[in-house]
Formats: structure tokens, C-alpha cells, sequence
């Protein structure tokens, strides 16, 4: 993998998490996963036990088990596996992050806690400190999502919160449509962070505002055309990249009203990867099978399936 550098950019794949049929975690399949989001998708960073990957639904032990597997078989082909650490306790946040440097990981990313949650800046900043510090060698990312966690304090508040105060702290992942508080860490810290825009379809916003570059699930099986989309952008084509971002956004749009979120992911991840990702863990329920089947019906009729 990469030499650890403040140069995470372009697309990251939030990745699923595979359970075989008894909903267990399935490993086995992680080598052909890694293969096909590289030869296909053109994707060679990973963000892995994030919200996709139904991360605190899952042991630590197999947290730890998926981080060193994703290690493993993205040796020499990926160039960034990052580790989603956060959790509800501190202490398994910590023994997580520890482990992540073990197993030499690129960098490692935090979420807020959210049923105990911290009322200010200054509260998750300490919380994140105290994670850096069980891998002090290793890049750390702050996860803002608070349409999931609840948690109201602003990225911009937390950026200048731990500025100076967390040596590895390398950039934000910004899983909301709030474009002003993104547009003001952007504005303030473009030159020093990465900063990652987690909306996959409403990318070209971010983009536009100066995003370094974005995570998301999407990525997964629409890597390639969300890259044609950048490539547009940076080559200043910008009715293309407009007429691509409304192409997602038709599908996403779509997709919304038959409930899309990970089940419904993770079955068109199944049908378009061919390598099975196996349903989602409870509370979750399967995607229904009619759901799945106008989900790969809209792609053909978009033409986002098969990869050219």
C-alpha cells in the first residue's frame, strides 16, 4: 500500500460487509472483492466497517478480523485501507485503532458517539485524542455523519477544535448535505487536509466547492462512471459532469422510494459484482427480491450496468 501521506483523494469505496448464509462473516471472498473494485470499478482506496459495512453491528473481534483481511489482500493493489474505528466505548475504539496499526493500515477514521453524545466540539475532540493516541503513527480521519448520529456540533467547530492538538489528524469524511459548513472547512483548511465528501449523489456540489475527493457506497459498483464524472470536472466539462451527476442521481432518486439503504446496496452490490455479499445483519431486514430486480432493471435502462 501507499506510504502514509496527506494525499487521500479521488474515490474511496465504502465497502460492504460479506455474511455467508448463516450471517457470519465471509472472508473468503475479500481477494475477489479487492480484484474487481481495482480491474473494474478503477477504485484502489477503501473505507472498510463504516456505515456501509454495517461496522457497529459487528464484533470487535470481527471488526478486527475484516480490517486485517482488507490489509492483507490489498497489499500491493490498493493504495489507501482505511480503518472505521469509532464506537460507543472509548476503550474498544482504542483497542481497534491499536489493532489497525498492528496490522499496518494507511489510516484509521472516528464517528461521534451517539446514544451518550457529546454536547460540544471540545467533548469529541478529547474522544478522538484518545483514540489517536493507541496509533500515534497512523493518519486519523474524523467521520461527520449527523443525519445518523444526532450529534449537531458542526465539522467546522471540530477542525478548529483539533487543529494542533492531534498530530496525525489528516482530513474529514462529510457525510452531510449541510454545503455551508462544508464549504467553510474547505475554505479554511484545503491546503492542509483532506477533505472527503460522503454524499455520492450529490458529489459534484462538493467537488465544486473544492472536496479533495469522496467516500461512499456507490462506489462499489458505480466507481467507473463517478470517475468518467471527475474526469470531466477536472477537464472543466462541465455540462458532462453535470449530465453524469443527474444520471446517479435519477438512479439514487429512484432508488430512495423503495427504502434504499444497505440491504438494498448490498443486493445490487451482489448482482452487479457477481460475488455475493449475503443479506445484512438484523435489525436489518433482506432487500425483497421485487425491490432488487427494479433496482437492476433501472440501471440497464440508465445504462450504468454492464461496465463499458
Amino acid at each position: 500500500m501507499a506510504s502514509h501521506s496527506n494525499s487521500l483523494t479521488g474515490l474511496v469505496a465504502a465497502t460492504f460487509t460479506p455474511f455467508d448464509k448463516d450471517g457470519e462473516v465471509n472472508l473468503s471472498v475479500i481477494g475477489d472483492y479487492v480484484d474487481y473494485l481495482v480491474k473494474k470499478q478503477e477504485v484502489r482506496s477503501v473505507f472498510v466497517n463504516g456505515t456501509s459495512g454495517e461496522g457497529l453491528s459487528l464484533s470487535v473481534e470481527e471488526r478486527k478480523q475484516l480490517a486485517a483481511e482488507w490489509v492483507k489482500q490489498g497489499k500491493n493493489k490498493l493504495d489507501h485501507v482505511i480503518i472505521h474505528v469509532g464506537s460507543m466505548s472509548l476503550k474498544e475504539s482504542q483497542e481497534l485503532a491499536a489493532h489497525a496499526a498492528e496490522i499496518k493500515a494507511d489510516g484509521i477514521a472516528v464517528i461521534s458517539p451517539f446514544f451518550l453524545k457529546p454536547r460540544s466540539s471540545e467533548g469529541l475532540v478529547l474522544f478522538i485524542q484518545k483514540i489517536a493516541s493507541a496509533a500515534p503513527a497512523l493518519p486519523l480521519y474524523y467521520y461527520h455523519i449527523p443525519e445518523l448520529t444526532g450529534v449537531k456540533v458542526l465539522a467546522e467547530d471540530v477542525l478548529d477544535e483539533i487543529m494542533g492538538k492531534v498530530p496525525t489528524f489528516q482530513g474529514l469524511k462529510y457525510s452531510s448535505s449541510d454545503l455551508l459548513d462544508f464549504g467553510r472547512c474547505v475554505n479554511k483548511y484545503k491546503n492542509s487536509l483532506s477533505l472527503l465528501y460522503g454524499k455520492d449523489e450529490e458529489l459534484l456540489g462538493g467537488l465544486v466547492l473544492g472536496a479533495s475527493g469522496a467516500i461512499g457506497s456507490t462506489y462499489n459498483y458505480l466507481g467507473w462512471w463517478n470517475n468518467k464524472m471527475l474526469d470531466s470536472f477536472h477537464q472543466s466539462k462541465y455540462e458532462e459532469a453535470k449530465n453524469q451527476q443527474y444520471t446517479v442521481q435519477e438512479f439514487v432518486s429512484f432508488a430512495y422510494k423503495l427504502g434504499f439503504g444497505i440491504p438494498e446496496n448490498k443486493s445490487v452490490m451482489s448482482w452487479y459484482s457477481g460475488i455475493p455479499m449475503g443479506p445484512p445483519r438484523l435489525p436489518l431486514m433482506p432487500c425483497a427480491k421485487e425491490n432488487g430486480d427494479l433496482l437492476t432493471k433501472k440501471m440497464k435502462d440508465l445504462k450504468l450496468w454492464p461496465v463499458p
